[in-house]
């Protein structure tokens, strides 16, 4: 098969298509042949040698495809050759074939593109994770959402509208649109405007119960700021940096707030199955009534992966990159 290879890490110049040995799925595994895959930060981040994959898994980038199975494990029960399907892997999504165990894919709606279904695994997952597993939302609980317009962003504003939760969402001005179009209560521009005192105004200096963050140190004080008592916040990313200084940690003890760090990719098989199919037996209906919906920002032939990336970088997607897999 073809696949999306590293020629040495560094920058977009490295990323080649090449030949590449075809996987065989395991016992519990399908193979799937590769219609379309999505972007993530996570792909960036390993180009540069700075996010190794785990222990076993492929070293091609790429967390979600969406494609058609073409062979099946000996103990496969519940997929078919010939199922529409999509998934969250380890690695080996940008290439024409990678094996998912099945009880980790979605049947994809019929509703639903190739392209469109790659852009649900990762940041659905993710953000019905955050909100619900570990920052354990409750009904009519508010929740500040940085990065309103990135995958998981547009995925947690989605999911809040659902269950009735007023969402407040960081975005530069541009993607405030999308954001609200999406079910936001309120679109704060990060450039222009202090978050934390917007939140304060905006919920009667009250402040808000749940924070999804992926800035860390850069987002750390102010989001110390915004928490109501007994507050949760949930660290998805680093990209503001790792290391905090000068943080007055005493708001911690005094609103006894909680602090999780989280991330998917290198959870437990067991653990990202469970995820899986709960988030699937709540959400496959929303999808096909299109109450949730992947929101996509562009999609290119993955003879274009360089520009693609290069397009995330630059931090001008609102939504998912998604790369169509062509023969």
């Amino acid at each position: 098969m073809k696949a999306v290879t590293i020629k040495q890490f560094g920058g977009v110049e490295n990323l080649v298509i090449d030949d590449w040995q075809t996987p065989e799925p395991q016992a519990q595994e399908v193979l799937v042949k590769v219609h379309a895959t999505a972007l993530n930060r996570a792909d960036l981040m390993q180009r540069e040698g700075k996010y190794p994959p785990p222990p076993g898994a492929s070293p091609i980038l790429g967390l979600e495809i969406a494609g058609e199975i073409v062979a099946v494990g000996d103990e496969v029960k519940n997929r078919k050759i010939g199922d529409r399907v999509c998934g969250l892997i380890p690695g080996g999504g940008y290439a024409q074939y990678a094996v998912i165990d099945e009880q980790m894919t979605f049947q994809i709606p019929q509703n639903l593109s190739f392209e469109a279904a790659a852009g649900i695994p990762e940041v659905f997952l993710t953000a019905y994770q955050a909100l619900r597993w570990l920052a354990k939302i409750q009904p009519q609980e508010k929740v500040l959402i940085h990065a309103g317009a990135s995958g998981v962003g547009t995925a947690a504003i989605q999911l809040a509208k659902i269950w009735g939760n007023p969402s407040y969402v960081t975005a530069s001005s541009a993607k405030h649109a999308l954001c609200l179009d999406l079910g936001a209560t309120q679109a704060i521009d990060y450039k222009t405007q202090d978050f934390a005192q917007s939140i304060m105004q905006l919920t009667d200096n009250q402040g808000v119960d749940v924070i999804i963050d992926f800035m860390a140190s850069s987002y750390l004080a102010a989001n110390l700021q915004c928490l109501k008592v007994e507050g949760r916040m949930v660290m998805l990313a680093l990209m503001g940096g790792a290391i905090a200084n000068n943080i007055n940690l005493a708001l911690v003890l005094m609103k006894r707030l909680q602090i999780i760090g989280s991330t998917l990719r290198a959870r437990p098989l067991a653990y990202q199955i469970s995820l899986t199919q709960e988030f699937w037996s709540f959400a496959e209906n929303h999808f096909k009534q299109g109450t949730l919906k992947p929101i996509i920002a562009e999609v290119l032939d993955w003879q274009a992966v360089q520009q693609a990336h290069q397009l995330m970088e630059a931090n001008s997607n609102a939504g998912k990159i998604i790369l169509k897999i062509s023969d």
